[in-house]
């Protein structure tokens, strides 16, 4: 039996490859989904020995199939952003604090004590609906920083532009997660205004989450990093990497690379053969290994296009859609 206790307190690839492998079978003996997915594969668990014989479900699964690995109670539904009449993913959860546990010791990991910071939140798109793993992660963080200033923002940008000021002068360490529109409109709306927000200083951290949401045309990180940067003032913008099918975080501290805490990591695989993974520093689509996921699925194909460095590291450099992903109609049962 994999305890959480044994997930996050990996700290060796041996010992993760080893407890990978252990959750494979237990999720393959217990996940009807996944076991079904493997078998149309021809994979007999059995003779899996690597973390690249490890079968990895389609992302878009959780948008037709109920992923689980045991039959407890459901005890929250995530769901995933999309535009009215879009099919959205649903992540059952059956035990949130291993969800709890897992962005509360990544965070840790990246940024120290959370009641160092100052919490936030500029999710405008995230908090305008139900079921948002994001917004629950946030929530929770801005409780356990046990500071009155910390909080969630929709419209109110005058509010925000203040206190960004007034914290930033006071040199209180201060952590903003946006959603990447939303944080361009204030940037628009503090120049708007003639109340740059450009004058922030190095106790003030910018965390992007990705996404225009169609909101915005998109945008290369390059360029959209430039811009957040120039409009706050700030010399790197940090990036947190998650999804509504997974319930651990990547974050990138700057410059778009993606570290991993212990429980996590990925594999890049060829566009053109899903089976087939590619070398270091070579572009292809992310798989992630989630160990933290146990009873959903830990091995999760994404259609996020990327590249791993050898250290372990990684870039996300855009999205692909199905019409992109060729040789992956053996995936689709």
């Amino acid at each position: 039996m994999i305890t959480s206790s044994d997930i996050f307190a990996i700290s060796s690839q041996k010992q993760f490859e080893k407890i990978a492998l252990k959750v494979f079978r237990f999720q393959y003996e217990n996940n009807l989904v996944y076991q079904e997915f493997c078998n149309f594969l021809k994979t007999d668990p059995q003779k899996v020995k690597s973390l690249q014989q490890i079968p990895f479900l389609p992302i878009q699964f959780f948008k037709s199939h109920e992923v689980v690995s045991n039959t407890n109670p459901i005890q929250e539904t995530f769901t995933s952003s999309g535009t009215t009449g879009m099919i959205t993913s649903k992540h059952l959860v059956t035990d949130v604090t291993l969800y709890e546990e897992s962005y509360r010791k990544g965070f840790s990991e990246f940024y120290g004590n959370i009641e160092d910071y100052v919490i936030l939140a500029l999710l405008p798109s995230y908090l305008e609906r139900e079921g948002s793993s994001l917004i629950y992660m946030v929530k929770d963080l801005i409780e356990l920083s046990n500071h009155p200033e910390s909080g969630f923002y929709l419209h109110n940008h005058d509010e925000l532009i203040a206190k960004l000021k007034a914290l930033d002068q006071a040199g209180q360490n201060v952590i903003l997660i946006g959603v990447t529109f939303a944080l361009l409109d204030l940037i628009e709306y503090s120049n708007s205004i003639s109340f740059p927000l450009w004058g922030l200083g190095g106790s003030t951290i910018i965390m992007e989450t990705g996404g225009m949401k169609g909101k915005r045309k998109e945008m290369i990180r390059e360029e959209l990093h430039e811009q957040l940067c120039k409009g706050f003032g700030v010399s790197a913008i940090h990036s947190e990497y998650g999804m509504t099918e997974l319930l651990s975080q990547a974050y990138s501290l700057g410059n778009g690379v993606f570290e991993c805490p212990s429980w996590i990591q990925i594999l890049v695989r060829d566009t053109e053969d899903a089976l087939t993974y590619i070398p270091d520093g070579k572009t292809g689509a992310i798989n992630v290994i989630d160990l933290a996921n146990i009873n959903s699925c830990s091995f999760i194909a994404t259609q996020d296009l990327g590249k791993k460095n050898p250290n372990n590291s990684f870039e996300v450099l855009g999205r692909f859609d199905n019409s992109d992903i060729r040789g992956c109609n053996l995936m689709v049962l």
